[in-house]
Order: structure tokens, then C-alpha cells, then sequence
């Protein structure tokens, strides 16, 4: 973000002066909104998919927040000259059918003449001011679980290519179009120090956003992680989206090594995601017992995939 002066106000609880998920702002004692927007261009071919996955990305900085989403309003930006009006009507559909999931009400919207599709949301919900989520409250001993599997980005760029089969798609188009609700729900009854959802910048990127000046670091343990086991064979042919290496490239320098970690298991550690899972840090004695209601709760693949440490502060070794 560019160096503009930031306007301070008391009920700001957090803000654009770090990297949080969403904004949010204190309306008094009892009650603060949290408030986000996502959009982007189409990642899959099916324009009700590809509403659906935009939808539920949107969604997911709430529920990263520990909020819960009540309203949203469309962001629309359509060719309407080259593009049938089809295409939006199905855009539109997914994402509503997938609001309606999260039980959130659609209020509005905004749509602009665009020559490149894009689709998203603007959500607002509510939390109580004490209860708010940070990405930076990761405490030492703390263990780190990531409930969904990485590789989806890797996966879409071959899946562009021709290179990935139907069945493989499919799986990954059911895990982006999966909302973080449940896994909120169960981090909020659980008691979680920070949590952070993985998106454009990867597992790395928003690990390294949890930790950034902080007095902690954390470990990964690569062989832990869940992944899309195609997007290693992807990766090695070179399938890999550009924002996948630009995360690598911007947050090398607070990543270390410990072992030979094969390069293309560090890309999929860096692995641009699209509505990623979420990746919390709780304390050790509520950990176990929280991976099981995950599990139970429809998070099959989640993970406890590393630890909060006190050295060395400020970065992430990968074993």
C-alpha cells in the first residue's frame, strides 16, 4: 500500500495498518462490524462455479476474523459488448446460491462495463468487540492447523493448460467452493490464539504476515501439510501460476530451510490459493480435541501442520 496518512479513530479495532483479513470497527461495547471485499477473474470455465468460489472467498475474511457474515453486495465488472448476458446470469446464481449458504442476506451491488470479467463481494458482519481474531496473536508453544490442502493454484494453471483430468479439477473445485464457516465456528468454541485464511499469498505469505515484527517465529513440518498430491507432478512440469513465484521471491528472505525440501514442495508451500482454508494458531492442550471436531465436522484433511516458537523471532523454518 502506498504511503498515504491513515485516519485513527478510538472504535478502530484494526484497520490498513496491518495485514488482517478484514477491517474492523467497534460500534460499541457489545457489538463491532467486520467489513471485507474480494473479487478477481474467472479461475474455472462453469461462470456458476466460478460464483460460487468468488462468493466463498469473499466470505472466508469474516470467518478468519471470527465474525459472522450477515449482508453482502455484488461487485460486477462485465464486458457487456463481447459476453453474453448468460454468462452473468449463472455468475450471479452461483454466488447467491452460496450466500444463501452462509446464511447471508444479498443486499446490492455494483456493476461497471469491464473488458475483463471479474466477480466478488463486499461483505459486512458483526463480532463482539473482545472476541475479534487477529492474524497476530500467535503465541509460543502454540500449535499451527490448516483445514483445507494446498495446491489449488498449481492445480487451476494446469487445469488451463489441459493438463488435469476431470476428477482432479472437480476435487479442487470442491474444496475452493467449500465456505469456512464450520471451521470458524469450531476455532471460535475452541478458544485460538490467531488465525489468518490462505489465499493469494500462500501458506508462507500469510504465515510470514502472522509473525512479521513479532516476538515469535514458527516451524513447519513439510511432510505434515496437506496438498493436492497432482500439484507436486504439476509443479515439477513447471505448471505454476506468477503469483506463486512472486510470493516466493518477496518472502524468501524471512523463510528458512532446515533439510532438503524439494523445490517443488516449496512452491506449493508458496502456492498462490484461491478460498484457501484457514490456518490457526491455538494453544497445544486445545489442539488435538480441536482437529477432531474438524474432522467431524466436514474439515477431513485438516492438519496440525507446525508450532509457534520463540526463536528464531520473525521467521518460518520449513523442516
Amino acid at each position: 500500500m502506498c504511503d498515504l496518512p491513515l485516519i485513527t479513530d478510538p472504535n478502530l479495532i484494526t484497520g490498513v495498518e496491518r495485514a488482517e483479513d478484514a477491517g474492523v470497527y467497534k460500534l460499541n461495547d457489545e457489538l463491532a462490524i467486520v467489513q471485507t471485499l474480494d473479487f478477481f477473474t474467472p479461475i474455472v470455465d462453469d461462470p456458476y462455479t466460478f460464483g460460487q468460489i468468488a462468493a466463498a472467498n469473499a466470505l472466508s475474511d469474516v470467518y478468519a476474523m471470527g465474525g459472522r457474515p450477515l449482508t453482502a453486495m455484488n461487485i460486477v465488472c462485465f464486458p457487456v459488448k463481447t459476453m453474453d448476458i448468460s454468462v452473468l446470469k449463472q455468475i450471479l446464481a452461483g454466488g447467491l446460491d452460496k450466500i444463501r449458504e452462509a446464511g447471508v442476506v444479498l443486499v446490492g451491488g455494483h456493476s461497471v462495463d469491464d473488458q475483463e470479467l471479474k466477480y466478488g463481494l463486499s461483505v459486512t458482519g458483526t463480532i463482539h468487540p473482545a472476541r475479534v481474531v487477529l492474524n497476530s496473536g500467535a503465541r509460543a508453544g502454540d500449535k499451527l492447523i490448516l483445514t483445507k490442502p494446498l495446491g489449488t493454484g498449481i492445480i487451476n494453471t494446469a487445469a488451463k493448460g489441459g493438463a488435469a483430468v476431470k476428477e482432479v479439477i472437480d476435487r479442487t473445485v470442491r474444496c475452493m467452493s467449500t465456505l469456512n464457516r464450520t471451521a470458524s465456528e469450531l476455532m471460535i468454541e475452541a478458544g485460538v490464539n490467531a488465525c489468518t485464511d490462505v489465499t493469494g499469498f500462500g501458506l508462507l505469505g500469510h504465515a510470514c504476515e502472522m509473525i512479521e515484527g513479532a516476538n515469535v517465529g514458527m516451524v513447519f513440518y513439510s511432510t505434515a501439510v496437506p496438498l493436492f498430491p497432482e500439484a507436486r507432478e504439476f509443479a515439477i512440469m513447471g505448471l505454476v501460476p506468477g503469483g506463486t513465484y512472486r510470493n516466493k521471491e518477496f518472502r524468501s528472505h524471512m523463510v528458512e530451510l532446515a533439510g532438503d525440501i524439494p523445490d517443488d514442495l516449496l512452491l506449493i508451500l508458496f502456492d498462490a490459493q484461491t478460498s484457501g482454508g484457514l490456518l490457526i494458531s491455538i494453544p497445544p492442550t486445545r489442539a488435538e480435541r480441536l482437529l477432531q471436531r474438524l474432522h467431524s465436522g466436514g474439515a477431513t484433511e485438516a492438519a496440525i501442520i507446525g508450532e509457534v516458537v520463540t526463536e528464531p523471532k520473525g521467521k518460518i523454518v520449513v523442516r
